[in-house]
Order: structure tokens, then sequence, then C-alpha cells
């Protein structure tokens, strides 16, 4: 297959790439590196810099990469708390710059897109394990653009036959099994980089925020997900799609919760190194407890996760942070 990876030098972007490279398909990146690093895309794939919003550059890329069959979708702003402080930046980027890419997708005759959706769209869940059928009604700026843009992808199927799969996942975590790619953000929000950061000194303490909501051990309870695995479930529904799937949504996480302070602990085990902990005050729009069922991805797409176990998914992280202590900066 021959793939259009928009954001592909992003987190995940970066992982999927290496996976399809990996399983002998061609790859096309394209990035505007606001976020994403050049240095995490893979050698083998053809690199485009530009920005989804100018029409003529996504243009300029599918009129010169004849034969792409599907595209997968990364690029997106994706920190909550910027979100709910520059909302308009959040609509600029992730639904007009969609719609951006839709307009130059139907105009070239391609029909097959793979979103990366967030677990933000359910907000406060109503019940655990979520399913894909669960009400969605987020509780942030970032989770109202995904959710509108999974809906953009709706009506432009209902209007000009695109098929999409929209895949909604928890935790991203962990790095390549090669120590070569890993996460590296600025500024860094995800829970286990954190941890990690205070475990090699490069940040003084982790803080805890809230120990007294209703769980085990009064700390939140999130569902981690290795993020090889979700880049294998990218490759799945692009698959799925060329095998003329219908347009669906999949949840996207291992089943299983771990509190903060289960996390913690795990990554002590796994560096060998104390860690400072800070408890603090809860953060608002925090849920308590949010686990997904993934057995609609598993059942359609036959998606099975490697590396499910914690301890792996830590032990991974930390040979990429333990070795590039600033992230790709030099």
């Amino acid at each position: 297959m021959k793939i259009l990876v928009l954001g592909g030098a992003g987190y995940i972007g970066s992982h999927t790439v290496y996976r399809l490279i990996e399983s002998g398909n061609e790859v096309v990146v394209f990035d505007n590196l606001e976020t994403g690093h050049i240095e995490a895309v893979h050698p083998k794939a053809k690199f485009y810099k530009g920005d989804l919003r100018n029409r003529s550059e996504i243009d300029s890329v599918f009129d010169k990469e004849k034969g792409i069959d599907a595209v997968i979708h990364f690029a997106a702003n994706s920190l909550v708390g910027e979100s709910m402080t520059n909302p308009l930046k959040y609509y600029d980027n992730n639904l007009n710059g969609t719609k951006v890419l839709l307009q130059s997708m139907v105009a070239h005759g391609i029909d097959k897109i793979v979103f990366s959706s967030t677990a933000a769209t359910y907000g406060e869940p109503e019940r655990t394990p979520i399913l894909e059928t669960d009400p969605t009604n987020p509780t942030n700026c970032y989770g109202e653009t995904k959710k509108s843009m999974e809906r953009m992808f709706y009506w432009v199927e209902k209007a000009h036959g695109l098929r999409y799969v929209s895949l909604r996942y928890f935790n991203a975590c962990g790095a390549h099994i090669s120590g070569k790619i890993g996460e590296a953000h600025n500024p860094e929000t995800h829970l286990i980089p954190i941890i990690l950061q205070a475990a090699q000194g490069t940040r003084d303490h982790i803080s805890i925020f809230g120990t007294d909501y209703p769980t085990s051990d009064g700390t939140c309870i999130r569902d981690y997900i290795h993020v090889t695995d979700l880049a294998q479930a990218h490759i799945l529904a692009v698959e799925y799609l060329m095998k003329g799937g219908k347009s669906d949504i999949f949840n996207l996480g291992n089943g299983v919760g771990f509190s903060v302070r289960e996390v913690i602990e795990k990554a002590k085990e796994v560096t060998q190194k104390d860690i400072k902990v800070v408890e603090e005050s809860r953060r608002s729009g925090d849920p308590a407890v949010l686990i997904a069922s993934s057995d609609k991805a598993k059942t359609v797409l036959g998606w099975k996760p490697e590396y499910d176990d914690l301890g792996t998914i830590i032990k991974t992280a930390w040979k990429w942070h333990s070795t590039h202590p600033n992230g790709y900066s030099k």
C-alpha cells in the first residue's frame, strides 16, 4: 500500500510510519513540524513539510504522489489545557485543517481515511469500560474538536462516498522497541514521561493531582496503551477499508486500569530510581476512572495488543528517555 501519514513526525504518527515501513508499505509524511520532529521520521519515508490549512500545499502532495491508497490523519493540536485557554487555535488547526484536507481528498478522488481520535470525545463517562455507543459529551475544547472532525467525516461520506475509521484511544505511552524514537513533547503533559523525567533527574518530582478519588488508592485510574499497538491498529484499519469495510468507530485500550500511584511504583521498579512524589489538589475535569472496552476493535479489525503489560510499556519508554534525556534535542 501507499499511505499518506499526516502528522507523521509526531509521537504516534512517527511510530505508525515505522510500523508501516516495517510491514513493507510505501509511506509519504506530511507535517508542519510545529510539534513533530524531523528526526522522528523514518529515513525510508518521503517527507513534505507543509501546513494542512494551506490547500495548495496538500494539493501539491496529492498531485506529485500518484497512487495514494489511503490517508492516516494525526495532524491536530492535542493539549487539553491549551484548548481551554486558546479554543480558536484548536478550531482553526483541527477543524479548518481537516476541512481543507477533505476538500483536497474529494478533488483527487481519494476516499479512505483513518483518523486519530480520542477518549476525550466521551467526556465524563457514565460507565466503565466505555463502549463506542456510549454518549459523547466532551468536557474540553480539544475533545469537542475531535468529535466535530468525526462528524465531518460522516457528512462527507454521505455527500462524496468517503469511507473512514475513527480510532478513539486512551493513554498512549511507551516507545519503539529499538529505542530509536519515543515520546518528546514540550511541554510534556503525559504521566509516564513525566515520571521518567523525575527518575532521570531532569524534573524535580512528580505531582499527584488528587488523592481522594473513589478508587482503590484515591488516585485517578487510566487505561495505558503502547504506542506501537496503536500504530498497528491504524494499519489494520487501513487494511479493513481497503477490503471494503464500512465506516466505523473503534476504541483502543487494554481494558485494564492502573492508578497514578501504581504507575509510579512500577516506574520505580523498572528504573531502580527513587522518585520524589508531591501530592496536590485535584485538577478540574479529571474523571476518576477511564477504561476502554476494545472488544469491537479486536473482533472487527483483528487487533491484538502486543505490549499490554505495564512493566513492558515503561521499560520501552525508559529505554528511550534514558538515552534521549533531552528528547530529540542534541
